[in-house]
């Protein structure tokens, strides 16, 4: 796991501090195990059925605005109850024909952080439910990560604590003509959300509030402002639970 810890710590240096965890083993139909731990079983959030057949996660967390489709929505149904037991929350999964084939889980604490050794936590628990449930028919990589600077809004929270910012947005359908839009974020209100336009001609409203319930995707863009603000709230982080930070560098240290 060492040699895991390591590249964790090299990805926050230089994928604009974004911890990522990968799990090196492949995972799959052929029966191999991504860890081999014995942890007591978790209690699963509980779930109730669609006349459909889907199934609908209770969460104890702010629900998500932006859902999962297909293959990583099932692969969401299925670790999202774990990963909030642990005492986090799911931002998103992802596949992807990256290295093959790699299952990304994006979580996160609910203010927000996450650090090293919560992905390692994450990453042991999700891994053994995946396993037997085996929602993938192909090896892959199992890959747990924090939502990064320029991370993607699924909640309402993440709007109002991303005011200020600059953010890009997809409807799934048009609102005044248009989906796409560009802009700093300035505020929600319980059914919207307020965007200043970049884009717009002189003497016109810049600021448009769109619909949550229209929204298809969501992610700030990296500036120089929303940079000094990540490690702003990082060093305050770092302040309060020094701890982590000492972790990391002694296992990276170990592998020199």
């Amino acid at each position: 796991m060492r040699g895991s810890v390591f590249r964790l710590y090299k990805a926050r240096q230089a994928r604009n501090s974004q911890i990522v965890l990968i799990d090196e083993t492949r995972v799959g139909p052929s029966g191999t195990r991504s860890f081999a731990v014995g942890l007591e079983p978790l209690s699963p959030t509980k779930r109730r059925s669609t006349p459909s057949g889907t199934t609908t996660l209770t969460t104890r967390n702010e629900p998500r605005l932006i859902a999962e489709t297909g293959l990583d929505a099932r692969i969401a149904a299925l670790v999202e109850p774990v990963i909030e037991d642990l005492g986090f929350r799911l931002v998103r999964v992802k596949t992807s024909g990256r290295n093959g084939f790699t299952v990304q889980i994006m979580a996160e604490r609910p203010d927000g952080t996450i650090g090293v050794v919560d992905c390692e936590e994450i990453s042991r628990n999700v891994a053994p439910v995946l396993d037997a449930e085996d929602p993938v028919d192909r090896a892959y990589h199992l890959e747990v990560s924090s939502p990064g600077i320029d991370r993607p809004l699924v909640r309402r929270s993440d709007f109002d604590r991303a005011a200020g910012h600059v953010a890009k947005i997809e409807l799934s359908e048009g609102h005044d003509g248009r989906r796409r839009f560009r802009g700093i974020l300035v505020g929600v209100t319980d059914e919207t959300f307020g965007l200043r336009l970049e884009d717009v001609p002189a003497d016109t409203p810049d600021t448009v509030w769109l619909p949550f319930a229209l929204l298809a995707e969501a992610r700030l863009i990296m500036t120089d402002d929303l940079i000094a603000a990540s490690f702003k709230a990082a060093k305050k982080a770092l302040a309060e639970d020094p701890a982590e930070v000492e972790e990391d560098e002694t296992d990276a240290r170990s592998v020199h």
